[in-house]
């Protein structure tokens, strides 16, 4: 399997065991809290994989920016958390770091 699919399913992971854990409700909901858990799980096990292949720095970084964006938009869509000027710059640039890195750096190749 591409390692690529690996990191890509560890992001969507950890956006969904993030977004339950708000839903978690300080893990007094005991449904959510499962999924969280879960979620985080299945995420730290697929991330481990890609770090079999590709450097630390490089899959954290492409695991954190795009999770960080992924779970914005998340937040927006469902729980109705507002994104002002700022933050939708913010998380553009950070897009922009993840393009850069994965187009122009040599540290992505395996």
């Amino acid at each position: 399997m591409n390692i690529y699919l690996y990191l890509g399913a560890a992001i969507v992971l950890e956006v969904v065991a993030t977004s339950f854990l708000k839903a978690s409700d300080g893990f007094t909901n005991l449904w959510p809290s499962l999924a969280t858990v879960a979620g985080y799980a299945g995420s730290f096990y697929l991330l481990s994989l890609t770090l079999k292949v590709l450097p630390v720095g490089v899959v954290y970084a492409l695991w954190s920016g795009v999770g960080i964006v992924l779970t914005a938009v998340v937040a927006w869509i469902v729980f109705k958390q507002r994104l002002d000027a700022a933050a939708i710059v913010g998380m553009a640039m950070i897009v922009a770091g993840v393009v850069v890195l994965n187009v122009f750096s040599d540290s992505t190749t395996h």
